[in-house]
């Protein structure tokens, strides 16, 4: 479901009679021709990219004296693909909060033999960081060990692309599954077997220096170890209902739009209707007129639509609404918080996940401490209403929001005067003059 809405109407629309039912007795070309011209609000993915943006509107920053310095030349290239440790993380949060889960695969190209450090550095041979999806996940053991949760076994789907040998022009993009364990990797892809039949086969393995699985889980919301579930699941819930309820809108728009014909005991003559011809009938109660639907239906379905879109801005600022406590007092004492939102703990989290993974790069390099890196959480409101506000605001900067609807929005909450109106207050933007030094928005101009 959160990868279809994620997709976009596009996707919406493969997914058929998954999300959008065929209604009892509907006629099937009535139900395609429904499907073609339904259209998504993409509530859902634009609230996960504005929430999972709001962490890293200022850079990831870290202690140089405690980063090992071989670490921060990794940072701007992280995952050996051209991005940066902010993307990185970035990118990380919004699939956490989109899918709940998510995972750092700390990896190392293989080697032969010890090389220098040096030699190491003239070969490009490094730690790298890897995002594993949720999507990619497969399976994994693990066991208590020394008091902590531990991998024992992992395994995912990763996509590889390589040339084909019989045309150099042609790359192949080539699914497989990847096992981890401590010490040793092996990769699987699908083959025809001596029985022309279509199976997984061990096609690559190997060793590796470090005894452990370098992979770190990120949660959304966490409930177990490697279990988490979607921060926003009841938005996508509402989203896909915003979905249907539009379509229905839609449905009921075009019946509206074409009136009925109704005539009675008009005879057995053609019928010709236009400006130019008069219709003539010699019975007494012959009539002709047009049916046209009473509106109520539409108005129905328009206050669903807004209460729906209401009740979607209200989850998605849920998360920015500071609520007493941590998950443990300990917690609370340690980052001496008053109490902290959703999204906080999330970063919070993302940002432990984070240092662990700088270990185990330092691990694979043979340095005793990777350091921490620190990632921005001074946000959160007091309540909902500045919450949703602020959401507004961020959805308006990012043009995932019109100023006059922002404007409105505001008023409605009480935030704006009742008696100003958007048109007199574009007539005052327009006239006040620019501060100095001001990031303009879409507001400013």
């Amino acid at each position: 479901m959160i990868a279809a809405l994620l997709g976009g109407t596009s996707a919406m629309r493969d997914a058929g009679k998954m999300y959008l039912p065929k209604w009892p007795n509907e006629d099937e070309g009535f139900y395609k021709n429904r499907l073609a011209t339904a259209t998504l609000v993409p509530a859902f993915s634009r609230t996960v990219e504005v929430l999972s943006g709001k962490p890293f509107s200022r850079p990831v920053s870290w202690d140089e004296k405690k980063v090992p310095e071989r670490i921060q030349q990794m940072f701007p290239d992280i995952d050996q693909q051209g991005t940066n440790l902010h993307s990185f993380l970035a990118d990380i949060c919004e699939e956490v909060m989109a899918n709940g889960i998510c995972g750092i695969l700390v990896e190392h190209p293989p080697t032969e033999g010890n090389l220098s450090v040096a030699e190491e550095k003239r070969r490009g041979l490094r730690p790298y960081f890897a995002k594993i999806g949720a999507n990619s996940l497969l399976d994994f053991d693990s066991k208590r060990i020394d008091g902590r949760e531990t991998f024992t076994m992992l395994r995912f789907v990763e996509t590889v692309s390589e040339r084909d040998p019989e045309n150099e022009f042609v790359v192949k993009e080539i699914e497989q599954v990847r096992v981890l364990n401590p010490g040793r990797w092996r990769t699987y892809r699908q083959k025809i077997n001596a029985s022309n039949v279509l199976e997984w086969q061990l096609h690559e393995e190997g060793v590796t220096s470090l005894n452990k699985i370098t992979f770190v889980p990120v949660y959304g919301d966490k409930r177990g170890f490697m279990q988490s579930r979607p921060p926003l699941a009841q938005l996508a819930f509402l989203n896909i209902e915003h979905w249907q309820s539009r379509s229905d809108q839609q449905t009921i728009l075009h019946v509206a739009r074409v009136p009925i014909l109704f005539g009675r005991k008009l005879g057995d003559a053609p019928i010709t209707v236009g400006a130019a011809n008069a219709i003539v009938s010699d019975e007494d109660d012959a009539d002709l007129k047009y049916v046209e639907h009473t509106g109520k239906a539409i108005e129905a379905g328009r206050t669903d639509l807004r209460d729906l879109e209401d009740l979607m801005r209200q989850i998605g600022a849920e998360l920015l609404v500071i609520k007493p406590g941590r998950q443990t007092v300990a917690q609370t004492v340690a980052d001496n918080e008053a109490g902290t939102c959703a999204l906080q703990r999330i970063v919070g989290d993302l940002t432990d996940a984070a240092n662990l993974a700088l270990q185990y790069a330092a691990e694979w390099i043979k340095e005793k401490d990777g350091g921490t890196v620190t990632i921005f959480r001074d946000f959160g409101a007091a309540t909902l209403a500045e919450a949703s506000a602020t959401l507004l605001m961020d959805m308006n900067v990012a043009n995932a929001l019109s100023s006059e609807t922002l404007f409105n929005e505001m008023q409605r909450r009480g935030l704006i005067d009742i008696e100003l109106n958007w048109a007199d207050e574009q007539t005052r933007i327009a006239k006040q003059a620019p501060r100095p030094g001001e990031t303009k928005t879409t507001l400013t101009g």
